[in-house]
């Protein structure tokens, strides 16, 4: 059951994360697993599909400034100490090539997943 601070983002969501989770949910559809606003660790990452152990992020420009480019590397670093692969897009790149951002998802989704040890080493892939 979602917690207040995932429904108060699931309804804050930009125009970037309802387009893609439009996407997602038709996948959904034809039997894929992806959720919005998961709670993993001490973070509510975006998207994920939580068997798979993806978790995909949707960046605005705030992303861009170092400050928050640290705290998302060892964001990611951290989910990935916990075995989840992370991708992460940009908004324009959502808004503009939403063919070309499931794409990856699903090639990211063909690929195995690396098994990281506990100190981390899983496979990041940064489409921002």
């Amino acid at each position: 059951m979602p917690n207040r601070r995932e429904k108060e983002l699931r309804n804050r969501m930009t125009d970037a994360e309802k387009r893609l989770w439009r996407e997602l949910q038709e996948m959904n559809r034809r039997g894929m697993h992806f959720r919005r606003q998961v709670a993993i660790d001490k973070y509510i990452v975006d998207f994920c599909w939580l068997s798979k152990k993806l978790v995909i992020e949707v960046d605005g420009g705030q992303h861009n400034e170092p400050a928050e480019q640290a705290r998302d590397a060892e964001r990611t670093a951290r989910l990935e100490r916990r075995g989840y692969r992370v991708i992460r897009f940009w908004n324009n790149d959502v808004l503009a090539n939403p063919d070309g951002v499931l794409q990856i998802i699903l090639d990211t989704l063909k690929d195995p997943h690396p098994n990281p040890s506990p100190q981390g080493g899983g496979a990041t892939r940064d489409h921002s």
